[in-house]
């Protein structure tokens, strides 16, 4: 299934996405409710939601507010150098275990929601990124076997400010501001997608310029080998969304000069097979004008 999360008219339910329709599942199925929670977290629930997709009764995918898939996903969990010339673009050395890193809930946001840039820094930089959002939970996780753990996939724009990244070996800082995390608005059960979402161009562009172009192939670390590495040390849950790094071609290593996104720019993340996550950057003191 393509699952979407939104509302129309006011009010927010999960949608199975065929072309330009869709099925109100929250309607359609008891339990399902009103983003992606309880379905990764129950095989028979969503057994139930996948005869349901087919229904007559339909909306249209452009009438439906994008909102996040799941609003509070239990952990955020990240790896950074995952593709070696982005590696080699940034000056670190290949590592032989991935650099993980956690994002907290306010750094995210929905698809097509303003991606803000703080007033205390101009280095807003884009990562393209795939992401895997876990179903089945569990610890030791062996990598044969992970890949029955995931739920779906869905596109993730790993925003960063990149001076605050670099005030401390610890990148916490500049992975967590306010806004900056754009995940979505279409998520895809690994029936969608070949194994492991392996094989799939993955882009970012602002209008015709692209920044970013490589294949989800590229990955030094698969999905597989992440979830199990992760699960190592902690009890993966329903829910939980790791996100599987960036390829070359991010702003702050453009040359000659870096390439930072600006207000009034919408960056665009594209993952073959799942979809497209559109943010419009704005700056903090607009954001805030407008709330």
């Amino acid at each position: 299934m393509r699952l979407l999360v939104g509302s129309v008219a006011g009010k927010q339910g999960v949608f199975a996405v065929e072309g330009e329709r869709a099925v109100n599942l929250t309607e359609a199925v008891p339990g399902v409710g009103e983003d992606l929670a309880a379905l990764a977290g129950d095989a028979d629930l969503l057994a139930r939601a996948a005869k349901a997709a087919g229904g007559d009764k339909t909306v249209a995918v452009s009438e439906i507010t994008p909102a996040l898939p799941i609003a509070a996903p239990p952990t955020i969990i990240c790896l950074g150098l995952n593709y070696t010339d982005h590696i080699k673009e940034g000056g670190y050395d290949i590592p032989d275990y991935p650099a993980l890193f956690m994002r907290g809930r306010q750094s995210i946001m929905a698809a097509g929601q303003p991606m803000v840039r703080p007033a205390c820094s101009e280095r807003l930089d884009y990562e393209a990124e795939l992401m895997v959002i876990i179903g089945k939970g569990g610890r030791h996780i062996a990598e044969a076997d992970a890949l029955g753990h995931v739920f779906g996939y869905t596109v993730f724009n790993d925003g960063s400010v990149r001076d605050y990244q670099r005030k401390t070996h610890q990148w916490t800082p500049g992975k967590n501001f306010d806004d900056t995390g754009a995940i979505g608005p279409i998520v895809v059960t690994p029936d969608e997608v070949p194994a492991g979402a392996s094989g799939l161009k993955i882009e970012s562009r602002v209008g015709d310029e692209i920044l970013q172009s490589s294949n989800t192939a590229n990955m030094i670390w698969s999905a597989a080998s992440a979830i199990s590495i992760i699960s190592e040390y902690t009890t993966l849950q329903p829910g939980d969304h790791i996100a599987l790094g960036t390829p070359p071609g991010v702003g702050h290593a453009k040359k000659p000069e870096p390439r930072w996104l600006r207000p009034g720019e919408v960056v665009e993340i594209e993952i073959e097979g799942i979809g497209i996550c559109a943010s419009p950057v704005v700056d903090e003191a607009k954001a805030q004008a407008a709330e």
